[in-house]
């Protein structure tokens, strides 16, 4: 795994230690960023079950003005501190080990907002379809923002999830990204 492109361009990143995580392939990061283009300039990011990181430390790269990125598992948090420091980009990024579940009741709290919100959830388990429901009810999604999740292409996502509505998919191998924005 390295950075694609920006100011960490080349950079290798640490995947976390384990079975647990499953990290993002160059192919569908570079897709991924190919089709974001320029919405991730100056952009807010939430990276769940963030893994090592590389979404959000790959959006930073390009330009997003800061992240927060959130994982409960111990090794994954060591790998995304690990990566912040091999990229430079600490200062932009807040990293939460925590739920996932708690921290997006936190954040819909403090009325947070987000321009860019990924999430890549353990396959097949049914986290995608739970977590989009309380991104949507507590609002955490900018205006004009996108969602976009990762999942098992044998996964199904919904079309819509309250006001989100899906609006596009693209597959990528066994992978297939998702995304949502308010309808």
């Amino acid at each position: 795994m390295r950075v694609i492109t920006g100011s960490a361009k080349g950079r290798k990143l640490k995947a976390p230690k384990g079975l647990t995580t499953r990290p993002t392939t160059d192919r569908v990061k570079e897709a991924l960023f190919n089709i974001l283009g320029s919405k991730v300039s100056d952009a807010i990011i939430l990276d769940l079950f963030a893994g090592s990181g590389a979404l959000a430390i790959e959006a930073l790269s390009r330009g997003a003005e800061r992240a927060v990125l959130v994982d409960g598992s111990p090794q994954a948090i060591e790998a995304i501190k690990h990566n912040l420091t091999v990229t430079r980009l600490s200062a932009q990024v807040e990293v939460l080990r925590q739920d996932v579940y708690h921290v997006l009741s936190a954040l819909g709290e403090k009325a947070e907002s987000f321009d860019l919100i990924f999430l890549d959830p353990p396959y097949l388990q049914g986290h995608g379809h739970r977590v989009l429901g309380l991104i949507e009810r507590f609002g955490l999604l900018a205006k004009d923002g996108l969602i976009v999740v990762e999942a098992s292409k044998t996964d199904s996502l919904p079309q819509e999830v309250g006001a989100l509505m899906l609006r596009r998919r693209d597959n990528y191998g066994d992978t297939s990204l998702y995304f949502y924005t308010w309808q």
